[in-house]
């Protein structure tokens, strides 16, 4: 046992909880981000466990880096405000602070690698690079699809980014990817070789609460007549979030640096017709599909979650997002089934009232396809 990991046990064995134990503990609460089949068989440890500190790492995507992580036998430490879901990972050494200067219990302290899940203001991602310049290994940065113009036939890369407007801003609502573009411009800066950014398209699974992705599993598993909406052919593009987290790990261990692109749910395009289909199969609730044209929809201002139409206007690339590079690097995608079959487990852990207040447009559908049927 190496003198990383006993340190991590003791930590552990301080809340009288086993790794094992806190991330069961942590995977069995109601509403667990995790989902209540994601308790999967352990992943074989690494040789060379590393000193991970995540900025965040209780929100979203940060559970599944720490609970990955920890798997793989890594050590980690959060460092977060404390305000979203405290003591998750009991046996975790917790740091409180804010990235608007307050940083203080970062100081003095050295970890092998960082990711940074909660840079959105450049001048808070330059205190944080600049205060761990000299005693972080690697920094690994979450950034966005958003810092593209999607008015280009598809996205790579090195594909156009948006222009900095005001580059003195700090409205993250107006300005989200263009400030997320000067985000990875201060890693890399800073960093060096030893930065890596990757940008993220959506990211679906258990623990999401943007509904974006959860839509479809929810309402397919609803059941009844449901709208599919225009072509069969329209690409639809996700992550799972675990996919995301372990390719994020994989990079510490492998020392990758380089910007990436992570967008799924497969190498090649998938269809909308491959994506309902493919959802289809987790559920034994009788429905069928209706396919309604995008001309007919937009007319009833219809829009559907991960539905972006084909056009040739300034959005074309949105589900146009490649990921050659990361793949080649490492990134894995998961069975389609597998992302809605945990997603739809996760939802209906949720506490009713959260479930009750979930959004299926069910009405509105309604109207639609007597509308549709009676042309």
């Amino acid at each position: 046992m190496t003198h990383t990991r006993r340190r991590f046990l003791a930590a552990a064995g301080a809340a009288a909880l086993t790794p094992g134990q806190a991330l069961s503990a942590a995977a069995s609460r109601p509403g667990s981000p995790f989902g209540t089949g994601a308790l999967r068989p352990a992943p074989t440890p690494t040789p060379n466990p590393l000193r991970i500190l995540v900025l965040g790492g209780t929100g979203f995507i940060g559970p599944h880096q720490v609970r990955y992580a920890m798997y793989r036998g890594h050590e980690v430490t959060i460092f977060n405000r404390g305000r979203t879901n405290p003591g998750l990972f009991p046996g975790v050494e917790a740091l409180v602070g804010d990235r608007d200067g307050q940083l203080d219990a970062l100081r003095g302290r050295t970890w092998d690698a960082v990711i940074d899940n909660s840079g959105y203001v450049p001048r808070h991602v330059r205190d944080s690079v600049e205060l761990l310049r000299d005693s972080v290994g690697r920094y690994l940065f979450t950034s966005t699809g958003s810092v593209y113009s999607f008015d280009q036939d598809e996205i790579t890369e090195d594909g156009v980014l948006l222009p900095i407007e005001d580059p003195d801003s700090e409205d993250v609502n107006r300005y989200y990817g263009p400030l997320k573009i000067l985000c990875e411009n201060a890693v890399t800066d800073g960093f060096k070789e030893r930065g890596t950014v990757l940008r993220l398209h959506v990211v679906a699974g258990p623990g999401d609460t943007t509904d974006r992705y959860t839509y479809w599993p929810v309402r397919i598993d609803r059941g009844g007549e449901i709208i599919a909406p225009g072509s069969q052919h329209t690409p639809v593009q996700y992550i799972d979030v675990r996919d995301l987290a372990e390719f994020m790990i994989l990079c510490l261990e492998r020392d990758i640096g380089g910007t990436y692109n992570t967008a799924g749910p497969a190498l090649d395009p998938t269809s909308m017709a491959e994506f309902l289909y493919g959802v289809r199969a987790i559920t034994s609730t009788p429905l069928s599909f209706t396919w309604i044209d995008e001309q007919f929809l937009a007319d009833r201002e219809a829009r559907f979650q991960l539905w972006y139409p084909p056009t040739e206007g300034p959005i074309r690339a949105l589900s146009r997002v490649r990921s050659h590079k990361a793949v080649a690097a490492g990134l894995r995608f998961r069975p389609l089934a597998e992302t809605a079959l945990d997603t739809l487990d996760w939802f209906n852990s949720l506490p009713e009232e959260r479930r009750n207040a979930f959004e299926l447009n069910l009405e509105r559908d309604r109207q639609i396809l007597e509308e549709w049927k009676a042309r």
